[in-house]
């Protein structure tokens, strides 16, 4: 296993073989609109396929890359909120893009396997092999990808996604799973979710709220599979609920093969429908200080965008309203611009909160991962 550091030299000095720098020039955010008070800037470049991110107290931001097989350390080492060194932690992994950190370890899961990298931020420069936590989920590389988390109850929070577009398939498959940190325990917690890569617990409430992709080329007619079904925010405050894959999508529409002899009321329905294959991934409740206090306890979701819709759709930040119970209410779009037409040059993948109340959106097309600020003085 070989693993080494990138260090970078100040921005705006050429890139050579062995060192980055990392600057806005070469991506048009001016493109990019946000509300009135708000801005975005790149806190990070050249990061390979930014998926999921994991923030260590110590404000060691860990990236996943499905493609590159890879899991980077990015630190901002002056504090000037701008990524300074980029660490290599790991390399080889088979589509590492869900992260987790915990008491001091992060965990990776790579498909089938789950790895833990003990003491990791005082060994970003030539860290120990991990250790297997898990090594017998699912081969299956479609939906294979896997985000994870930690939960309020100290558990982890693994989906296994299915391994097709629509099929039937017994657990763990269109599955989030709940474990202890060693493996141990394992029981699904929830049912019909096809293909989870984001997920969060309400800061008040505690209960979980579930992403998931909706299921494409539901019917041979473009104009019907162009729009149905959407992609859905699923509310899981207990274990055991099933959100109605493959049965039914989108809470109303059976499955043109699948959803014979079964009804809605058999399973639990979105609670927002988040529009057809918008490709929702992270979710992140916001809980910093920064941003006004509209903004706090009330979700950011990251829109990877369609990829075979005949009009793209997607490719923003949505802000997810919530109420005073804690329930979805509305929705609305927070930042757009990476869509341009029907030519995109990002898409966002994951949101992490900061300690100052910025937030990070990661970007694997851009390689980027960008930082949202705030003032009111605009």
């Amino acid at each position: 296993m070989h693993r080494f550091l990138w260090l970078l030299i100040p921005v705006g000095l050429l890139m050579t073989s062995a060192y980055f720098s990392w600057s806005d020039d070469h991506l048009p955010l001016e493109q990019i609109t946000l509300p009135d008070g708000f801005t975005i800037e790149v806190y990070a470049d050249s990061v390979p396929s930014a998926r999921q991110m994991a923030l260590s107290p110590s404000g060691i931001l860990y990236v996943g890359a499905i493609a590159q097989g890879t899991v980077h350390a990015v630190v901002d080492r002056d504090g000037d909120m701008k990524a300074d060194e980029l660490h290599l932690i790991d390399e080889d992994l088979e589509l590492p893009s869900g992260l987790a950190y915990h008491d001091g370890s992060l965990y990776v899961a790579a498909v089938s396997r789950i790895y833990r990298y003990d003491d990791i931020d005082n060994q970003l420069d030539n860290p120990t092999a991990p250790v297997v936590v898990v090594d017998d989920l699912p081969t299956e590389r479609h939906h294979g990808w896997k985000f994870i988390a930690f939960g309020p109850d100290g558990k982890l929070y693994v989906p296994v996604g299915a391994p097709c577009n629509v099929c039937e398939e017994p657990d763990p498959f269109a599955t989030v799973l709940r474990m202890n940190a060693d493996g141990s325990e394992r029981e699904v917690y929830a049912r019909g979710i096809r293909n989870s890569v984001g997920f969060d617990w309400h800061p008040m409430t505690g209960e979980l709220w579930i992403t998931d992709n909706g299921s494409d080329n539901i019917s041979p007619d473009p104009a019907i599979t162009d729009n149905l079904p959407s992609c859905e925010l699923n509310h899981a405050p207990e274990p055991g609920m099933h959100f109605g894959y493959p049965y039914y999508h989108q809470g109303d529409t059976p499955d043109p093969e699948f959803g014979e002899g079964r009804t809605a009321d058999e399973f639990t329905p979105p609670v927002l429908l988040l529009g057809p294959h918008v490709a929702p991934l992270g979710i992140d409740f916001y809980t910093g200080s920064m941003f006004p206090d509209q903004y706090v306890n009330h979700a950011f979701i990251a829109e990877h965008g369609s990829w075979n819709r005949r009009e793209k759709i997607g490719y923003r930040v949505k802000l997810v309203h919530f109420d005073d119970a804690g329930m979805a209410v509305d929705q609305e779009v927070f930042a757009e611009g990476w869509l341009q037409g029907q030519d995109h040059w990002g898409r966002p993948v994951d949101i992490e909160t900061l300690p100052d109340g910025s937030i990070l959106v990661s970007d694997d097309y851009a390689n980027t991962i960008y930082r949202i600020t705030y003032s009111s003085d605009g």
